[in-house]
């Protein structure tokens, strides 16, 4: 194993001439590199992979202070048409639209979205129904993960309504412990009563979540 030992000139030393130019210095590693520098065409500090500054970047600070990351897992999706007719029984809620996906993380064939990195994630989920059969005995939203299933979001029409229709909006959240490769979706169950509930507004129907720490 080599050592390299930097000594600095001066107590204050300076990388870069002042030009309009980007300045870096790059670390290279066995089997990846990663980047530290200025992206002078953006006036920002970049963190990333590789050795070319702004592409693949981890962590960029701009001018202002702000700090994005521009491959932290994050997604938004929504239903594509409204569900009507929910059946009773524990189904999966198809949120098949995106309205970003950050990383790349949810999958809009299978309403799944899966853990790039071990971490713990937030999720969050909002669904808004219409023409509810009272006959119900109660619907609640199921948050599955490959490592726990968690029920929120319990309520009983047949107590609420005094007749069939109506309208209730139903909201469930949480912070989830996943490894790699881990998955979440979304479920509801309906028990009982008659398969006429539908839900209302495609945007109003979303499935958001992130990776916290």
């Amino acid at each position: 194993m080599s050592t390299t030992r930097v000594q600095l000139i001066d107590k204050n030393t300076t990388v870069g001439t002042a030009a309009a130019e980007d300045t870096k210095i790059v670390f290279d590693g066995n089997a990846q590199d990663f980047y530290i520098g200025l992206d002078d065409s953006a006036d920002s500090l970049t963190i990333g992979l590789g050795s070319a500054l702004g592409t693949t970047s981890h962590m960029v600070i701009d001018a202002t202070g702000a700090v994005t990351k521009p491959l932290q897992p994050a997604f938004h999706a929504k239903l594509s048409s409204n569900m009507s007719n929910l059946s009773t029984g524990t189904v999966d809620i198809a949120f098949a639209t995106e309205v970003f996906d950050q990383n790349a993380d949810y999958n809009t064939a299978n309403y799944t979205f899966t853990a790039p990195v071990t971490g713990r994630y937030f999720f969050q989920v909002n669904l808004e129904l219409s023409d509810i059969d009272n006959a119900n005995d109660f619907m609640r939203f199921k948050i599955v993960t490959s490592n726990r299933s968690i029920f929120q979001g319990i309520w009983s029409p047949d107590k609420v309504f005094s007749s069939d229709g109506g309208y209730w909006s139903m909201h469930a959240s949480g912070l989830f412990d996943m490894d790699a490769s881990d998955t979440c979706k979304m479920q509801y169950q309906l028990n009982a009563g008659a398969a006429q509930t539908d839900t209302l507004g495609e945007a109003n129907c979303t499935f958001t979540g992130f990776l916290v720490c």
